[in-house]
């Protein structure tokens, strides 16, 4: 009797949790399609665990017990979508992250790119633009900054204000001129920023061909034809369907046999993409665009 009991009371919260996973997947794309709806935002194919993680840490810095409730505080109250929107963008980023993409971006990939009178470069999902500072000083190393044309582009109109500014925490510079250097620097790093208070100011000279805007790659489309596009640690996000329709975009905005850059846990593999690039450095995920 004890036993049978006892399997009874297993079978019941085993029968309430798959309830409760139901009702929360069930909140979590109502929440997700009253975004789309009243602000215009998709994140309805983003990887479901990413997403709910994310939600849920709004839901509790805002004082919620549900995700219902989170819902009617978002589809009600401006600003609670702006702080949702800091929570739902990737901003995990560093400037020269991981050094030895930029070194292979040095010498690899920028011998190609000297070959074009005129280059233009896409940083899709560019966050705080850390990587988008970083690659305009390897540019002008490189003798390519004059004539590159930059564009960065994030989902988030906030993030992409702070990158404008060009100010990070001066207590990670010691951080990153070791990135810095291993990448392959050529000169002090400290020569491009100047500290003031608890900041480091970056030279506004680095951004003279940098054009930072929003852009979302779930719903809008190609604005230009790239020699090189970085989107580096953005699609892990992504279910297979929406890696799907951003890799066509890469596709249909890359010039002949141009580059793309993906983040080091990204893969083309079973996408619809793998037929369209080839590995270049594969080891930095950097693929070339093939003629089709």
């Amino acid at each position: 009797m004890m036993r049978d009991a006892a399997a009874a009371s297993g079978l019941f919260r085993t029968l309430k949790e798959e309830h409760d996973n139901d009702v929360e997947r069930v909140e979590v794309e109502l929440l997700l399609e009253g975004i789309y709806r009243v602000y215009g935002f998709d994140f309805r194919s983003y990887a479901y665990a990413s997403i709910k993680r994310r939600l849920w840490r709004r839901a509790q810095a805002e004082g919620l017990a549900t995700l219902s409730a989170l819902q009617d505080r978002v589809l009600h109250d401006p600003g609670c979508m702006d702080r949702l929107m800091l929570d739902l963008s990737i901003q995990v980023t560093s400037m020269f992250r991981d050094p030895t993409f930029f070194l292979s971006l040095r010498r690899k990939v920028v011998p190609s790119l000297r070959t074009y009178p005129f280059i233009r470069v896409w940083h899709a999902g560019c966050s705080t633009g850390e990587e988008v500072y970083s690659l305009a000083v390897l540019l002008k190393e490189e003798g390519l900054y004059a004539r590159t044309r930059l564009y960065a582009t994030d989902i988030n109109e906030t993030v992409i204000r702070g990158a404008k500014e060009g100010i990070f925490p001066l207590s990670k510079m010691q951080e990153y001129t070791l990135n810095y250097q291993r990448a392959g620097g050529l000169r002090s790093f400290s020569e491009y920023y100047t500290a003031r208070y608890d900041g480091a100011r970056f030279d506004t000279n680095l951004m003279e061909n940098v054009v930072f805007s929003q852009h979302n790659l779930v719903t809008d489309g190609s604005f230009s034809e790239f020699h090189l596009i970085l989107c580096r640690n953005v699609m892990i996000y992504f279910d297979r369907s929406l890696q799907n329709r951003v890799l066509k975009l890469f596709r249909d905005s890359l010039t002949k046999f141009g580059f793309l850059a993906l983040g080091r846990k990204e893969t083309l593999r079973h996408t619809d993409g793998e037929p369209w690039f080839v590995p270049f450095v594969s080891e930095e995920k950097i693929f070339r665009r093939v003629e089709q």
